[in-house]
């Protein structure tokens, strides 16, 4: 049971790479959405407080939250009891300022961070080079001055004991690895609105034919070109099909980008919408077929459950987080090229047609208010699964 505190604790979230830029990525939803449960409703005893990397030292963002002018916020005031939250994935400033963030901890704040996958440690090779090393940079400097790891799911919590244990971080005092699961709300993530000629042209698409959905950053690791190549073999199989993929470009796949752009069935049967308003994005779960989920890894997969949100039917790779999150309630494949992915999807159109496709409705989900408390309850009430190995500095 929580106990309040004799006087208002703070709970720091740190938004670094919100306030610089929101790119409106899938992190930066998850970002805005969980800071905007806790700011709507703060935990009892507790003062929420943005707070963002100036430079070497952490401010309060009140030129982010409450209009204050920019350059105007001041420095954080902290006690012992006070908690650090890492929400936002912001690699180079927890690097640069592991020193402040290790004095904090010696004068009683506790530091916690979300991690949302490990993906650039695992596959190093779907990535630029030098974001894997960089993202090792994160992960060391995080783990040595963190109490607590909370990760997305059962499957990214795995894999940071893993890492963990492989190279014990050198440090003082225990390591605690906690799990919380995200939420599915798009329209509470402070969505953005409007719809442009290119996409009302899309959603009236989705009447015409049967629709398969993407959605999520165009990289390596998320398999649009093996999607492509399988919807190119559906269409040559007699498959009147639509391909709509929503997701800005990432790295390493300009040829693709290119191929999108110019395929002969842009604007007829292949849409990519770069810059999709949430409003859009909405109509497209409620609009489209399909949710592919062609991932080779994950830490989550919140597509999944927001296309769950809107009763779109998932047809999902075999990974383990996609069972976690989805259960009894997608359709799993695996394949290892655009034919054989090309079977799965008209093995699923069949099912479809008559029926038997199965539902994603009864996949479990949260709201972001339900989510929020479930990080809270690790954070605040010291629900964490595990401890991992550590070595004395």
């Amino acid at each position: 049971m929580r106990t309040e505190p004799m006087r208002s604790r703070q709970l720091l979230v740190d938004l670094s790479m919100l306030v610089q830029h929101d790119a409106r990525s899938g992190i930066q939803r998850v970002v805005r959405s969980v800071f905007a449960a806790l700011h709507a409703a703060p935990p009892p005893g507790w003062r929420v407080a943005a707070v963002h990397d100036a430079g070497g030292y952490y401010v309060y963002s009140r030129s982010h939250t409450d209009g204050t002018p920019a350059g105007d916020d001041p420095p954080i005031a902290v006690d012992a009891g006070d908690i650090f939250l890492g929400l936002d994935l912001a690699p180079e400033h927890i690097v640069r300022n592991q020193a402040v963030l290790a004095d904090l901890r010696q004068h009683g704040v506790r530091i916690h961070f979300v991690v949302y996958d490990l993906v650039p440690l695992l596959l190093p090779e779907l990535f630029p080079p030098g974001l894997p090393e960089a993202f090792r940079r994160w992960f060391d400097a995080a783990a040595s001055v963190a109490d607590g790891f909370v990760c997305i799911s059962h499957a990214v919590a795995d894999d940071v004991l893993a890492q963990l244990e492989a190279a014990p971080p050198r440090r003082t005092g225990l390591l605690r690895i906690g799990c919380f699961h995200l939420g599915a709300d798009v329209a509470a993530s402070q969505p953005s609105s409007g719809e442009t000629p290119g996409e009302a042209g899309v959603l009236a698409a989705l009447a015409a034919r049967p629709t398969v959905l993407m959605v999520g950053t165009l990289e390596p690791r998320k398999m649009h070109g093996q999607a492509l190549d399988a919807l190119e073999e559906c269409w040559r199989r007699g498959e009147d099909v639509n391909f709509v993929v929503v997701g800005k470009a990432g790295w390493l796949l300009d040829r693709l980008a290119a191929r999108l752009r110019n395929h002969a069935e842009c604007g007829h049967r292949l849409f990519w919408l770069e810059q999709a308003s949430d409003e859009t994005l909405l109509r497209l779960y409620e609009g489209s077929s399909v949710l592919l989920a062609n991932s080779a890894a994950e830490g989550f997969g919140l597509p999944l459950i927001e296309a769950a949100r809107h009763g779109l039917p998932v047809l999902a790779r075999d990974l383990p987080v996609f069972r976690e999150v989805a259960g009894s309630h997608a359709t799993y494949f695996t394949a290892d090229n655009g034919s054989q992915l090309a079977d799965a999807l008209q093995q699923w159109l069949a099912a479809y047609r008559t029926g038997a496709a199965i539902p994603s409705v009864g996949m479990p989900y949260l709201d972001w208010s339900a989510s929020t408390a479930q990080l809270l309850r690790v954070i605040l009430d010291g629900c964490w699964d595990r401890t991992a190995p550590a070595r004395l500095p």
